[in-house]
């Protein structure tokens, strides 16, 4: 089995047609299909039910489907940092971000840090808190952005901040129209939506502790993948959602947002980095932070 194979295999199954994955991979139609029998022929089953259209995988076909796609993305992010050590590309500066952080002062951040260095290229990679350990570790990202307090002796952890939580409701639940904030025991008969899924420990976590602390049962308890997913099921009348403060800005039909009269909840935003890391650019974002806190009128670190 050759990476060309698995690059191939990747192709027709992304495109679910043999002639516009030959026509993607800029080959002829019969050499492709050549290296994919060939590929059935050394696993000894068939990949694709040829017969349906769209082309569809078989259930082996799924599961190399995923194999190869995580083989495929870690080959690309070795070939990454081979260029960054050969000096080929330009200086890079990678950012790792869960998703919530980007409806809060990320972005700002970012643009500051471009126009303060505008010789580096930025790089931004969505990430778990836990993948973002990872991804220091290999040198994938230079500076991580999360909301997990995990300990690691390789990886320094700075709190920019503690975010506020708000809760997320279908616009026809009864505290929709209640003006100011609400208690958590008042979302006591409500199904709660956490985010995400996986890898664990994770944001939904921190939701079901302060339901713990509280002694609060839900109704039920969905768990999805994204936060996206989370708010698209708060409009449907799946339940609430517990988020941060700073997504309310991402607006959707039906969902309202109140905050909550609960002083412990809180979600912390936490900026990692590789120990002993030298690199100038971390400063240079730090106190781009710092300046960014101070003119909106947030307390660095709390």
């Amino acid at each position: 089995m050759e990476l060309r194979q698995l690059r191939y295999f990747a192709a027709v199954a992304r495109e679910q047609n043999f002639t516009r994955a030959a026509e993607k991979l800029n080959i002829a139609q019969p050499p492709l299909s050549r290296q994919i029998q060939q590929l059935e022929e050394e696993f000894g089953t068939t990949l694709f039910e040829r017969n349906s259209r769209p082309v569809r995988l078989t259930e082996a076909g799924r599961l190399l489907l995923e194999q190869a796609t995580q083989v495929l993305d870690r080959v690309e992010d070795i070939g990454e940092m081979m260029r960054r050590l050969r000096g080929i590309a330009r200086q890079r500066f990678g950012i790792g971000f869960v998703a919530s952080t980007l409806y809060g002062k990320l972005p700002d951040v970012v643009r500051r840090f471009r126009q303060a260095r505008p010789e580096v290229e930025i790089v931004m990679v969505e990430l778990t808190s836990i993948e973002q350990i990872t991804a220091l570790k290999e040198g994938r990202i230079d500076v991580g952005f999360g909301r997990i307090p995990l300990d690691d002796p390789m990886i320094d952890r700075i709190l920019l901040r503690r975010e506020k939580l708000s809760v997320a409701l279908p616009l026809s639940h009864p505290l929709a129209s209640k003006v100011g904030t609400i208690r958590l025991e008042e979302l006591s008969k409500d199904g709660l939506i956490v985010y995400p899924k996986s890898p664990r420990p994770s944001y939904a976590d921190q939701v079901m502790v302060l339901y713990r602390e509280r002694g609060i049962k839900p109704a039920h308890v969905h768990e999805v993948r994204e936060l996206q997913t989370a708010l698209g099921l708060v409009a449907a009348e799946s339940g609430v959602c517990l988020v941060p403060a700073s997504v309310e800005r991402l607006r959707r039909d039906n969902v309202v947002y109140r905050p909550l009269d609960e002083p412990t909840a809180n979600s912390p935003i936490i900026m990692s980095t590789r120990k002993a890391d030298k690199s100038a650019d971390i400063p240079v974002m730090l106190k781009l932070i710092r300046d960014i806190y101070r003119k909106e009128g947030l307390t660095f670190g709390q």
